[in-house]
């Protein structure tokens, strides 16, 4: 269950920072209300997942490795933005420290 309501704050947060760059500064209306719903569903969310046992260094790194990847990703095909071979390796590392930190917390021998 921690790991759906992680899903649901990283969906959320992706949209709200979306929204972020559509808002145009807040100067665009609709852009500007998915802004502060989004980013407090998003924390809210992530409070669940943090109160139902994940732990924070887990559930933030994979909050962010997948917002830094989902929100280039969208910027790339749907805003025009440019992505190079070597942004595209550093997503990819950043996702290999995640795992790491995934892995080492769920083998706590491993850290020994």
């Amino acid at each position: 269950m921690p790991w759906l309501f992680l899903a649901g704050a990283i969906l959320m947060e992706v949209a709200a920072t979306t929204a972020l760059k559509l808002s145009e500064g807040f100067t665009r209306l609709v852009p500007s209300i998915v802004v502060v719903i989004g980013y407090i569903t998003a924390f809210a969310m992530l409070s669940q997942a943090l109160t139902r046992g994940m732990g924070i260094g887990v559930a933030y790194g994979v909050w962010a490795a997948a917002g830094v990847a989902l929100v280039a990703i969208i910027g790339a095909v749907f805003l025009g933005e440019s992505m190079t071979w070597v942004q595209v390796a550093g997503i990819a590392l950043v996702i290999a420290g995640v795992l790491a930190l995934e892995l080492g917390a769920r083998h706590p021998e491993a850290q020994q």
